[in-house]
């Protein structure tokens, strides 16, 4: 069986799949790239940081009234200046954003999945475009016949997400190891994220078929599939960075990990213990 084993990496930059060509060339046998999913799965499939990286539209309750955020061109126009269309253009407090573009609010029909108690002013995310990704994936993993699919990320149920509290939202940008929450500046040389729904995940893949095998910490993943052990037999620089992803200051409880499946498919050992399911 470990022969017939093979690795499809779906990557749509080409510069990161040369580095990963040439990261793995030792083990290009059983290594092979593509760029997009098959029309039909039979396999695992794994995403590490993939949901957090799709887009996702901006919802703004301003004044007890909810809109939809979007960008537009400045074009020199003030702060909070009403448009024709009802809607608002502002900048930060840095006045015009350099690169030419603003927030822009309009009022909008769409709602967070739950209702956001308070009245006071709340900011965040929907994700329509992950929803769409977990059916199509559905979708080639019933065509296959059987398999399941784990995604890593960072997030947080449903009831966290959309807590009154987080009345700023979820996304952040990445540029050299910093962060910040302003997509408008320096476009195009950050990568933006936003946090995962892990309910929104859950709900999408068994609206289109799939049974959800768990969904826990990182760190609990990976002490239900042995890294305790692979560390006992690891050098101490390999032992210290396994601690990175179980150690709950580090990665090990802000990531999560849910697995969804084909009917029928088999306990998985990453959830034996501490599942969290009942929590999405």
């Amino acid at each position: 069986m470990r022969s017939k084993r093979r690795y499809t990496i779906v990557d749509v930059s080409g510069a990161l799949r040369q580095r990963q060509q040439q990261r793995l060339a030792t083990c290009a046998p059983r290594v092979a790239w593509a760029d997009a999913l098959p029309d039909a799965l039979r396999g695992v499939v794994i995403g590490n940081e993939v949901l957090d990286a799709m887009p996702v539209t901006l919802l703004a309750r301003i004044g007890g009234k909810w809109h939809e955020r979007g960008v537009a061109v400045a074009s020199a126009v003030p702060r909070f200046s009403p448009l024709p269309t009802e809607a608002r253009v502002f900048q930060g407090d840095a006045g015009m954003a350099p690169c030419g573009f603003a927030w822009a609010d309009r009022p909008t029909d769409l709602r967070p999945p739950v209702e956001i108690e308070g009245q006071h002013d709340y900011l965040t995310e929907i994700h329509p475009q992950q929803r769409a990704f977990i059916v199509t994936l559905a979708e080639k993993l019933a065509r296959g016949g059987a398999g399941a699919a784990f995604f890593i990320d960072y997030g947080f149920p449903e009831a966290e997400y959309y807590h009154p509290q987080r009345h700023a939202g979820t996304l952040v940008c990445h540029r050299a190891h910093q962060v910040d929450d302003d997509p408008l500046r320096d476009v195009g040389l950050k990568d933006i994220t936003a946090h995962v729904d892990f309910t929104d995940v859950a709900v999408a893949a068994q609206d289109a078929g799939l049974e959800v095998l768990g969904y826990t910490s990182q760190a609990r993943f990976l002490l239900n599939c042995g890294i305790a052990e692979r560390m006992e037999q690891a050098d101490l620089p390999a032992r210290a960075n396994a601690m990175k992803l179980l150690a709950e200051h580090e990665m090990g409880e802000l990531f999560k990990v849910i697995g969804l499946a084909t009917p029928g498919h088999g306990p998985a050992r990453g959830f034996a213990a501490g599942d969290r399911t009942h929590r999405l």
